[in-house]
């Protein structure tokens, strides 16, 4: 069964930065791809960042040059650098595993609990 827990969230001054961390187990063959998510109040869960197997990454272009993903296979974590926060990256922040594919990046219904991240002002 496959199991993701997120950490490493807070509150953070604009121009901060915090890292995120995605405790992976139960990562089954059909999976290929893990990616961020966040979701702001009020609105649409949206795609922050993918990473494949090896390390092909995406990146949504409100975060480009700022957060980077990461891999540690040893340690089964994914990471979520953030630097330069800004207070629209307020949100929780949800840990995905799924399939990236010729068409972009299919979230499977693998669901960390999230973690908030807060940035002031």
């Amino acid at each position: 069964q496959v199991q993701l827990v997120e950490s490493g969230g807070g509150l953070v001054q604009a121009g901060g930065s915090l890292r995120l961390s995605c405790a992976t187990s139960g990562i089954s063959a059909n999976i290929n791809a893990m990616a961020w998510y966040r979701q702001a109040p009020g609105k649409q869960r949206e795609l922050v960042a993918t990473i494949q197997s090896g390390t092909s990454t995406t990146y949504a272009e409100a975060v480009k040059g700022r957060f980077t993903i990461s891999r540690d296979n040893a340690k089964n974590t994914v990471y979520l650098q953030m630097n330069s926060l800004k207070p629209e990256d307020t949100a929780v922040y949800y840990c995905n595993a799924g399939k990236a594919t010729p068409w972009g990046y299919r979230p499977y219904d693998y669901w960390g609990q999230g973690t908030q991240v807060t940035v002031s002002s």
